[in-house]
């Protein structure tokens, strides 16, 4: 399908309400001077005709297919949309992919060339039809399509959407088959035959077991294996499939963006609809616009011409209705209006749309910042500078099939439970579906969307090109119309990947590389993002120098310059808990550590024999490369390692150290951004974004993720769920004294209450406790608001040494105005004084569909976690400082359970519990 003309529609607004604005004159039309009398004659026209006219019809073919491999040994019944290794589950062929080492026991699945098939009857009479196509949204990814044994289309790209005419094809009793080519074989041959120069990486590290050369096809990259994932090559019809017929025209594309215009203080709507038009002359018809709640209405005569051809409409909001603007979480509604579009087209086919629109705008400010070299990064929303607080999204699971809708759901509820505005897509994944964007849209996440390409170098031959054009066309034009999304990026770290030579290039061949990178990226996905859809910025690359960048050609020597664009920041062998390790840049938009999710996840896919930090399982999926050394030394610096001398408990408590590891570290790296978003020192700072690797889990395995597969939360959600509070009290330490900054994302400035406590670690009862009045905190900044020499707090407040003692502090205002409780740790807590093991106990009672858990302590407890073990929920905190001998907590399940399940399932565990 070629690229959509933009062409302006044949007229001018028809009936339009008094209070209506013109049409604007940017769009213009030969049939604006007609009369009104025959406007209105022709749209009674349209009307008649409508009454004898045929839409268009369709027919799915999802549902059970017949599926076979290559050499006809396994036929089975698979669904679509779905794919090869859930149909073999279904079918009871194999066990769960996810199962101790069925990922390489199961690598004969993805060698083989599948093919799905079945019959299906035509419910209308072909000959009656001008066009009759097959579409597909969604094919992964090589495949031969047949239909009644006449080959009607190949597709080489999972992120297209293909239609093939198969309207001297189609009869009234058919046989479909779809012929898969492995993905591992095809992209070895594509490697192949690419003979001008080798194009890296041509495998992944042996760590990660995958598979090689997935840049020379166009699917999802990490399917074959990523550093935490596992190699899952599929194959399979993963979207929606079905046959539409119809006579004149058709409607291919509906999309809409909101712009506003300062001059006028109006907003306006361009709406664009690309057709497919079969007729062999020009089609005319009228076009509504309805947005009643917005008191807008507008008729357009329209023309369309034979071939792909589009109608773009600038539709201007009534001025004296009040548009509430999209906001992103933590920052407003997310209003949005219903519309309903509709085309009444000579030939009597009637055409309706309802769709939600939403209005925002969105800004990337690059510009000089004062006393600092380079320049700012940041956006923002309908006006208003905007700190990002999120993560990154990778794909839910390897297979797409499988991520539901309640999936998607729960974990982008979790995302907006823990105080998040914002998901970067990561290139590396799949562009999601529709769904999750529509979620997105309502619950306020702002999204930096990628395109799919990852951590490689890409060929640029002309078929390749072509797919990439399509694809790129094809999803700007399927997703520009979401609010939630604010931000296209053509890479992931690809321009850093040259920039520091990542593959051994040789100086001599780099600039073969330097133009491929300019071709795919500027020439092609930037010129056809730039077309397709101009409210909202694109960048080449993350991490990048942005404006600095395409100064130095689109390609900077050093794209992690701290003054410049956003950064991606990982350093494992440092002490993380030294706020100085972290670059003080302008937006973060990648760091992260490694933990190991729950027992109760694991358990699901292992056995007893793998139930030790050091099994061959626990090997096994570790795809990042001395990962599981480095956890236990990185948490070595500042805790006392398990020592337990039952097995199984050792392996528990090492995961359970883990998650306190990775949890303390990305909340002293998240909080050190947090506070440097309003200065500037030695040039550096003015931080404005705050993405950690990563949100979510692909499966079962240790990974960077702070919500597990499945959904469980671990102790780093929760700690996000403090850490990026809109009120937020950070403390460190710099030369020996305690600074504690007031971070605030509110839009209105207050004077609060900062209240300091000072408690041993041998006693429940602080030792000194005292409260700043009239705390001036900004909004939409960070400022220091308490100094003090370490030395001195202490002196001031007893008997009390750094291994004694630990500070804790929140901020308190009028009314229901207060931060979470934060602390800072005097010294690491191997070498804390006093440090009791508490005996920790919880009584548990239901109130309506939620548990109240009552926690009783005998001693301080640091990182207290509570865990029901299967039961599905999440608790309102955890991992906590627990310094108060009582606390209450609440559960939150996600499916039915009971007191007496939970009193079952809770396992309750603190700091000294592993020692």
């Amino acid at each position: 399908m070629r690229p959509a003309e933009r062409c302006p529609p044949a007229g001018g607004p028809l009936l339009a309400r008094d209070h209506a604005p013109a049409v604007n004159p940017l769009v213009p039309g030969p049939a604006r001077g007609m009369a009104l009398a025959g406007r209105v004659a022709l749209l009674l026209l349209l009307l008649l005709l409508l009454a004898a006219g045929r839409g268009p019809v369709g027919l799915s073919l999802a549902g059970l297919w017949q599926l076979s491999n290559g050499n006809g040994s396994v036929l089975l019944r698979g669904a679509v949309p779905g794919c090869v290794h859930t149909a073999l589950l279904s079918s009871g062929l194999v066990q769960d992919p996810y199962y101790r080492f069925n990922d390489l026991a199961y690598r004969w699945i993805c060698l083989d060339n599948w093919t799905y098939s079945r019959t299906f009857e035509t419910p209308f009479d072909v000959s009656k039809w001008q066009k009759v196509n097959l579409v597909f949204e969604g094919v992964d990814t090589v495949a031969q399509i047949l239909v009644n044994d006449v080959t009607v289309g190949r597709t080489d790209n999972m992120f297209n959407r293909y239609s093939f005419d198969i309207t001297n094809v189609i009869k009234k009793v058919n046989f479909i088959e779809v012929r898969f080519l492995s993905a591992i074989s095809y992209a070895a041959e594509k490697s192949r035959y690419h003979k001008a120069y080798r194009v890296p990486p041509e495998c992944p590290p042996p760590v990660q077991k995958g598979e090689c050369h997935v840049n020379f096809i166009r699917k999802e990259q990490c399917s074959f294996s990523w550093d935490w994932g596992p190699s899952f090559p599929t194959q399979g019809i993963w979207k929606d499939v079905r046959i539409e017929a119809y006579n004149i025209c058709h409607l291919i594309y509906f999309s809409y963006v909101p712009s506003y215009v300062k001059s006028a203080q109006q907003w306006s709507l361009e709406i664009e609809s690309v057709f497919d038009v079969v007729s062999s002359k020009p089609v005319a018809g009228l076009m509504t616009v309805n947005i009643p709640k917005l008191q807008t209405q507008q008729i357009y005569t329209v023309k369309l011409h034979p071939g792909e051809d589009s109608i773009v409409l600038l539709i201007n909001i009534n001025k004296s209705a009040s548009v509430e603007t999209w906001w992103p979480n933590g920052h407003g509604n997310q209003t949005g209006y219903y519309m309903t579009t509709t085309f009444i087209m000579e030939a009597g086919y009637k055409i309706e749309r309802l769709s939600k629109v939403y209005f925002r705008t969105v800004e990337l400010v690059e510009e000089p910042i004062p006393g600092s070299p380079g320049l700012s990064f940041y956006f923002r929303i309908n006006g208003l500078p905007i700190f990002f607080k999120g993560s990154n999204w990778i794909p839910a699971d390897s297979f797409q099939d499988r991520v539901t809708s309640d999936i998607l759901r729960s974990l982008l509820q979790s995302t907006v439970d823990a105080h998040m505005n914002a998901l970067r897509v990561w290139g590396g994944g799949v562009y999601e579906q529709d769904e999750f964007y529509d979620i997105c849209d309502e619950l306020g996440i702002m999204i930096w969307q990628d395109f799919m390409f990852a951590c490689a170098l890409y060929p640029t031959d002309q078929n390749y090109l072509e797919s990439v054009r399509a694809e790129v066309t094809h999803q700007v034009k399927r997703l520009k119309s979401h609010p939630s999304i604010i931000l296209w990026s053509g890479n992931n770290e690809n321009e850093a990947a040259i920039a520091d030579n990542w593959f051994s290039i040789p100086y001599a061949e780099k600039n073969v590389f330097v133009k491929d990178y300019v071709m795919l990226y500027v020439k092609n996905i930037r010129e056809i993002v730039l077309a397709e859809d101009k409210s909202r910025p694109f960048i080449a690359s993350s991490p990048t120098n942005g404006l600095e960048t395409i100064e130095e050609g689109w390609l900077s020597p050093n794209p992690y310059d701290t003054h410049y664009g956003d950064v991606h920041f990982y350093d494992y062998t440092r002490d993380c808990w030294d706020w100085r390790m972290y670059p003080k840049a302008r937006f973060a938009s990648e760091y992260g550590f490694q933990s190991w999710p729950s027992f109760s996840t694991l358990e699901k896919v292992s056995s007893a024999d793998d139930w030790s930090y050091a099994s061959n399982l626990s090997l096994h999926r570790q795809h990042h490369a001395s990962g599981n050394d480095e956890m236990l030394q990185q948490a070595g610096l500042h805790f006392k390692l398990p020592q337990s001398t039952d097995p199984l408990k050792k392996f528990k408590d090492t995961i359970y150290l883990t998650q306190v590891m990775q949890a303390q570290c990305i909340k002293t790296e998240t909080e050190f951004y947090r506070r440097s978003q309003s200065e500037v020192i030695d040039g550096q700072g003015h931080t404005m974004g705050a993405l950690y690797w990563q949100l979510n889990d692909i499966w079962q395995a240790p990974s960077w993720a702070s919500l597990e597969y499945g959904g469980k939360w671990k102790m780093l959600h929760y700690f996000a769920q403090h850490f990026f509070s809109l009120l937020l009290p950070v403390a460190y330490e710099d030369g020996g004294v305690l600074y504690i900054y007031g971070v605030s994302d509110l839009h209105s400035d207050c004077e609060l209450t900062l209240k300091v406590s000072v408690h041993q670690w041998s006693s429940m009862e602080p030792l000194c406790t005292f409260a700043t009045e009239g705390v001036p905190v900004r909004a939409g900044s960070a400022a220091p608001i308490y100094k003090e020499p370490v030395n001195d707090l202490l002196k001031r407040c007893g008997n009390c040494t750094r291994q004694s003692c630990v500070v804790t502090f929140y901020l308190v205002g009028k009314g229901e105005l207060y931060s979470p409780r934060n602390y800072h740790f005097l010294s690491s807590l191997k070498d804390a004084v006093g440090l009791e093991k508490a005996q920790l106990s919880a009584t548990i009672s239901q109130e309506n569909d939620h548990y109240i858990f009552v926690l009783q302590t005998t001693a301080v407890a640091p990182f207290v976690w509570l865990d029901v073990g299967h039961v599905k929920g999440r608790f309102n905190d955890n991992g906590f400082l627990m310094t108060q001998k009582r606390k209450v907590v609440v559960f939150y399940p996600w499916e039915p359970t009971s007191v007496k399940e939970l009193e079952k399932s809770l396992c309750l565990t603190s700091l000294s519990d592993i020692y």
